[in-house]
């Protein structure tokens, strides 16, 4: 037992508590060196995610109370990293720390990051196991936080106007509202009676749209969580909703072959459109005026909304297309297939203006940046894709699920 360990252990628990949680004071004061050397103290990281007051997210924010680009501050932040990747780990037990720590950093070469180690090895009293190699995610990649609670597949992902909360659907027939900052889950919604396929949230990110296999779309307050009303009038399962921009309508696309536009504010059923086949994947153009869908046939159309008249069919793809994306100036269509690829469209007179190929398997899910230079595509070869729109090429891949990734979303800070 440390130093630390043992002044904590002796003090009354409200000297415990400002011992772990004053560490801001240190900022203020100028005391940096006492900063740092606390927040590279195996003892004090350990008390502070197991105690009941604080925990791990607590613990994540006190290394945010200092920016510099000195290495201190750098190896401060890989510390973090570690933290974060492991949150959802270390919720639900801290005594974890060592082996997440070790997991994940041992191949760092940081002399604060290995005396740390060390440290956390010789507090284990018990048997444990010892990983001989980084067998976790390291810190200081491309994968930031893993989100944890569905207790079935993950089908479908949105986030909120402002970047602050993402909605996940799943196949366990409930839908969770996240910070995407902390990583907590804000509350659960229930309802489905079956799998949610699709989300989407209105402009003014107040509600949430689901589409089930229940064969109904939902409304729900994020605020609340309660549910507003139910829409009812699919003969199958709700495959994908959108908003229409500026507007208090839903669209639904589902197996029965139809489309369906709805009034948010009412519930009713202001049209239906026939899609001749099974609908995939939904979306509007920013002004609100074109639908863009895919369908099982292989084939994508675009309809004009105010009319309901089918302007053009884009084909090209060799199998089911799974998700359709708009570009933020509406010109440009991006899709997704089963036959590996992304295709790149002109909305405008329907050609194919190129092909991405690169995925080893089916591409589940697109969508684009919003300044509109990088499109982001995620497939059952467990990879996400960043590729260029100007130069038309594969810019890195991000690797980080063990299976077939169905869902994503881009915030407002290009974060995924």
């Amino acid at each position: 037992m440390g130093k630390f360990a043992e002044k904590l252990a002796s003090a009354m628990p409200a000297r415990q508590r400002a011992m772990l949680g004053n560490i801001h004071t240190l900022v203020k004061s100028g005391q940096l060196e006492k900063y740092y050397k606390l927040l590279t103290n195996f003892d004090f990281l350990a008390a502070k995610v197991q105690h009941s007051e604080f925990g791990v997210q607590t613990l994540i924010e006190d290394y945010d109370l200092i920016e510099d680009d000195n290495e201190k501050v750098e190896t401060l932040k890989l510390i973090q990293g570690a933290l974060r990747l492991s949150a959802h780990i270390l919720e639900k037990d801290g005594e974890q720390l060592t082996e997440q720590l070790w997991g994940r950093m041992q191949n760092l070469a940081e002399a604060e990051i290995q005396e740390l180690l060390l440290k956390a090895k010789s507090s284990k009293q018990n048997v444990w196991l010892y990983p001989l190699k980084t067998s976790l995610t390291t810190p200081g990649g491309s994968l930031i936080r893993i989100l944890e609670g569905h207790s079935d597949m993950v089908r479908t992902l949105a986030v909120t106007p402002d970047g602050k909360l993402v909605i996940s659907g799943s196949s366990d027939k409930t839908i969770k509202v996240w910070c995407i900052e902390t990583g907590a889950e804000i509350c659960t919604l229930n309802g489905h009676g079956n799998s949610v396929n699709a989300v989407a949230v209105t402009p003014d990110g107040k509600q949430v749209i689901s589409g089930s296999s229940d064969k109904t779309i939902k409304v729900w307050c994020i605020e609340t969580g309660a549910e507003i009303c139910t829409l009812n009038g699919h003969g199958n399962s709700v495959n994908a909703v959108a908003v229409i921009p500026d507007s208090k309508q839903v669209i639904s696309g589902s197996s029965d072959k139809t489309i369906k536009v709805w009034c948010i504010e009412t519930g009713a059923e202001i049209c239906t459109l026939n899609a001749h086949s099974e609908v995939r994947a939904l979306a509007v153009t920013p002004d609100g005026k074109q639908l863009i869908y895919a369908l099982k046939d292989n084939t994508i159309k675009v309809w004009n909304l105010k009319t309901g008249a089918e302007i053009c069919t884009l084909k090209g793809h060799r199998n089911w297309v799974n998700a359709v994306a708009v570009t933020s100036d509406g010109k440009q269509v991006i899709s997704a297939s089963d036959d590996n690829t992304i295709k790149v469209w002109n909305l405008k007179t329907g050609a194919e203006i190129y092909t991405l190929k690169g995925h080893g398997h089916i591409v589940r899910a697109v969508a684009i940046i919003p300044d509109g230079k990088e499109v982001i595509s995620a497939s059952d070869d467990n990879t996400i894709k960043v590729w260029s729109m100007e130069t038309r090429t594969e810019i890195r891949t991000l690797i980080g699920h063990n299976e077939g990734i169905i869902a994503m979303a881009v915030t407002v800070r290009k974060k995924l």
